[in-house]
């Protein structure tokens, strides 16, 4: 039998999502969660703890393969005007978790950071990952920073790891969160009669990938060991649409209109962030299989059950 493989973040949309998928494959798993809120699936092992000190991930990390990393704390808008909110919340626990590793040699990394907040308004088509970064918000930097640590970890220990930089990740098993999540949001206000506020006038690019594909890449790239250094890869449909054709297509699903109400845009959003994940596709044999609208209809199927 295989080492298992450690998820944190385990409690959140994409944790959540690659637990379930990877337990009923047989893996095994240990999921760690924050100490408010655990909980329970079969044949999973669940730690639950802050996670904010290299020793909160040891006893884990030692006994696993590798350990994927999907915890993030805060949003693009949450940590707007705190950088030190960014530090507390997202990089202390991420180098706490590096220093951990350092300590377990075996164990490979995935790091799953952030495509529409990390490169800003680069002004191109598509974006590839040799594009240079340019955060406009403090949690893009985070993100940043987070790789640039694991470069340095990977560079100074001769260790691997990848980093996946995903699109707008959406689909059934996301909730409602303020500022995070633009297709719960919109449902949410269906089903409330409540308007939807909108930042800037919606001709904001976006593009869209539906979480079973996502999970699909994740488990790709822990299917054979992982060279030495870091591998870098963009993970999106490379399809980018507005917020107001996104809206458009949320009516459509749903049959329902939705209100909205435009406000000025804010500094930290980007005005189009299109990735290419042609360097996914080639190395990994991956693609996106579940078209934009097919999402939003499986997603809304399971908002109408579920919340």
């Amino acid at each position: 039998m295989t080492d298992p493989i450690v998820v944190f973040g385990a409690n959140g949309f994409v944790g959540r999502h690659l637990v379930n998928r990877m337990a009923s494959n047989g893996e095994r798993v240990i999921a760690l969660v924050g100490s408010a809120e655990p909980y329970s699936i079969p044949n999973v092992e669940i730690v639950a703890g802050s996670f904010d000190t290299p020793g909160a991930f040891l006893s884990s990390l030692t006994k696993a393969r590798a350990v994927i990393h999907v915890a993030s704390r805060s949003t693009p808008g949450r940590t707007a005007g705190k950088p030190m909110a960014e530090l507390d919340e997202n990089l202390v626990p991420t180098l706490a978790l590096l220093e951990a590793l350092q300590d377990t040699p075996q164990c490979e990394l995935l790091y799953v950071s952030s495509g529409g907040a990390m490169y800003g308004d680069t002004g191109m088509n598509t974006t590839h990952e040799q594009d240079l970064i340019r955060p406009k918000s403090y949690y893009g930097a985070g993100k940043a920073a987070a790789e640039h640590f694991i470069h340095a970890y990977a560079a100074q220990y001769d260790r691997a790891a990848t980093i996946l930089r995903p699109s707008n990740l959406y689909g059934p098993g996301q909730s409602m969160r303020n500022g995070f999540g633009i297709i719960p949001a919109a449902f949410h206000r269906i089903q409330s009669g409540e308007t939807l506020d909108i930042w800037g006038n919606g001709s904001a690019v976006r593009d869209y990938l539906f979480i079973d594909d996502f999970i699909a890449l994740c488990l790709q790239v822990l299917s054979s060991p992982m060279p030495k250094g870091v591998q870098l890869f963009n993970a999106a449909r490379g399809e980018g649409v507005s917020l107001n054709t996104l809206i458009g297509m949320i009516q459509d699903v749903t049959g329902q209109q939705l209100e909205t109400r435009y406000d000025i845009s804010r500094s930290v959003d980007v005005a189009k962030i299109v990735l290419n994940s042609d360097k996914a596709r080639n190395q990994f044999d991956w693609a996106p299989h579940v078209s934009l609208s097919e999402g939003i209809s499986l997603t809304w199927q399971w908002w109408r059950q579920n919340v």
